[in-house]
């Protein structure tokens, strides 16, 4: 599967309404931590079809951004059922990034 591009119109369907775990990257173009983990991210996207893999540009999306609380970017969170179940703030190796799953 692909990056999915969150914003606050498929937010509810996407994430809190998805049918497995959701991984979300908060980011923005201007944070150099976010393009290192950018690739990473999208190679979780590729591999991985029982999760669904979405990315939150807080520039373009900031109600989201503020809706979770995101003071630092990059910032991952894994939600199931709706439920935030695991984050992380600040550019991980791709190993922890699969561990938080």
């Amino acid at each position: 599967m692909s990056v999915i591009d969150i914003n606050k119109s498929n937010f509810q369907s996407e994430v809190l309404h998805a049918d497995r775990p959701v991984l979300l990257d908060f980011w923005a173009p201007w944070c150099g931590p976010c393009r290192m983990v950018a690739p990473v991210v999208e190679e979780i996207a590729g591999e991985r079809s029982d999760i669904k893999v979405g990315k939150v540009n807080i520039d373009e999306q900031p109600e989201l951004a503020r809706q979770f609380g995101i003071m630092s970017i990059p910032t991952l969170v894994v939600m199931e059922d709706g439920k935030i179940v695991d984050q992380a703030i600040g550019a991980r190796p791709k190993s922890a990034i699969l561990a938080m799953l």
